[in-house]
């Protein structure tokens, strides 16, 4: 017999996914997919989800939907996601509460909630540790956590009064800790390799961890047995072609049973999860790829060649999942009827010119701000600069500006860009915050640091939390846009900070290349 708990949150689910569904307009028809297309994804479908034997879990799923964290009401919005939540928390269109996925939400523009640290000092640490991974065929050291790695801040399986954070880390595990302490809150979940990216938590209260792994798998992973438990894989190579690695370092975003995620195979997936709770009380799932396409196409690799990898998240604003890859193609796919049975179909497609790993952010009108490498040198990316704006409403000529943010080859941006006001904020590898004007790409102020810096920055209650490469956290007060931000107060961690802080309930949580994990307050 099934908790009263589980059993409402399922319901509420299906509830939610029911609402959505009956509301989208299904009059546009798309292609169908090709025949070699249907073979290979049918192929993909035979890996197979596992049940649990072990005992029903000692908790129950949260009992109730999360209340909003903002005033206003967005506006009606029918589609997948509402441009309007750009920069509100994900529970803004009801998800569960908590900092659950890379920047929060699907247009990655919510960075956390206050109160900020007015002092900050470290409050307690967690050792990692450090593992080997193949690097060209040769095994390197990695320690603590890197790129993209920002933790997850939610509520454990049935109670919404306590709070986990969970990072994957270099360690090749999702470690679990408790945020007044760091302690072990729940086992790690170990995969066969390095995690680079950032975990995904269900948002429809389902006890479910998402997350890539150099292991060539990314993971659907359990989180209410004694003991966190994959239940599906999704193999790099199940859908072919491929190209470069099968790594997996974009953080998914799961929308209305529907995973959305890309791989460092150069491909795109979507993936209808079958989410629900079994007569076990303990949750399953029966994945079925839906949709994969080729992240390239022929006039990309014959400019750039075979490194086409897809290495950012994959974000959603309206109908229109965007993404970007290692040639610098900025895509974006026509999801408006894939729930009545349609095939996603590519709406967009802009060039930036070179390796373009950074997390695409959308604004409330739809724009998108995109952050490139400088890898390659060619008159393409110099044109373009390495941050641009981009109108997807203008498919023929997108570009509403661009600036460079470069220092010689191999510089540029690996890190995500950040909106505040009327600013987008841009850490570059040579060691520069930009303060640029959203309007025409001006710089407003320039912040210079010890770099690379490849953490995305973070802006919470009118403050900017930026690392450096030495192992210095620091904090600016961003109150008056329109002056430089002052600094507030700066903590020595050790070792480069990659990782992207998450910030919720007066805490900071980051990790760093040193081999630690880090509780600031």
């Amino acid at each position: 017999m099934l908790a009263s708990g589980v059993v409402l949150v399922a319901l509420l689910g299906i509830a939610r996914w029911q609402d959505r569904h009956d509301s989208v307009d299904a009059a546009k028809t798309v292609g169908e997919s090709t025949s070699a297309e249907d073979d290979s994804i049918s192929a993909a479908t035979q890996i197979t989800s596992t049940t649990a034997s072990t005992e029903p879990p000692t908790t129950e799923p949260p009992t109730t939907e999360a209340t909003t964290t903002t005033e206003e009401a967005l506006p009606a919005f029918d589609g997948w996601v509402n441009p309007a939540s750009s920069g509100k928390p994900w529970a803004d269109l009801g998800a569960a509460e908590g900092l659950l996925t890379f920047r929060g939400n699907p247009t990655r523009t919510y960075y956390g909630q206050g109160p900020v640290p007015a002092a900050a000092a470290v409050q307690w640490s967690y050792d990692v540790g450090c593992s080997n991974s193949n690097v060209g065929g040769s095994a390197q050291q990695w320690c603590g956590s890197g790129w993209t790695g920002q933790p997850a801040v939610f509520h454990p399986p049935g109670d919404d009064s306590s709070w986990w954070v969970a990072f994957g880390g270099y360690n090749r595990k999702v470690n679990f800790l408790d945020p007044a302490t760091g302690a072990e809150a729940y086992p790690p979940y170990a995969t066969n390799d390095i995690i680079k990216g950032s975990i995904t938590i269900d948002p429809d209260g389902f006890p479910l961890m998402y997350t890539g792994s150099r292991d060539n798998f990314f993971h659907v992973v359990a989180i209410d047995r004694p003991e966190p438990q994959a239940l599906w894989k999704l193999d790099a190579n199940a859908v072919q072609p491929t190209k470069w690695n099968n790594d997996w370092d974009g953080s998914a975003l799961v929308i209305d049973d529907y995973l959305f995620e890309g791989g460092e195979n150069s491909r795109f997936f979507i993936v209808k999860l079958n989410r629900s709770i079994g007569a076990d009380g303990f949750v399953q799932v029966a994945p079925e790829i839906v949709f994969s396409t080729e992240g390239w196409d022929s006039e990309l690799t014959a400019a750039v060649g075979g490194n086409v990898s897809i290495e950012n998240s994959v974000a959603i604003s309206g109908n229109v999942v965007y993404f970007a890859n290692s040639g610098g193609l900025v895509q974006g796919w026509d999801i408006s009827s894939l729930d009545t049975g349609g095939t996603p179909e590519r709406v967009f497609r802009f060039w930036t010119g070179d390796d373009t790993d950074a997390t695409i952010v959308i604004d409330n009108e739809g724009m998108l701000y995109v952050g490139s490498e400088y890898e390659r040198g060619n008159s393409r990316s110099k044109e373009l600069g390495q941050i641009m704006k981009l109108d997807p409403s203008k498919p023929d000529d997108p570009l509403v500006w661009g600036r460079e943010a470069r220092n010689g080859i191999d510089t540029g941006v690996w890190a995500t860009p950040a909106l505040h006001e009327d600013l987008v904020i841009v850490a570059t590898d040579d060691g520069r915050v930009l303060g640029l004007d959203r309007a025409d790409g001006s710089e407003r102020w320039v912040l210079r640091l010890p770099g690379p810096l490849w953490q995305s920055p973070v802006i919470v209650d009118d403050v900017l939390i930026q690392g450096d490469c030495n192992g210095t956290l620091h904090s600016f007060d961003m109150s008056d846009i329109t002056a430089p931000p002052m600094p507030l107060w700066e903590v020595e961690l050790g070792g480069c900070i990659e990782s992207t802080p998450a910030v919720l309930n007066g805490q900071i949580f980051v990790g760093t290349r040193s081999g630690k994990f880090f509780a600031i307050g």
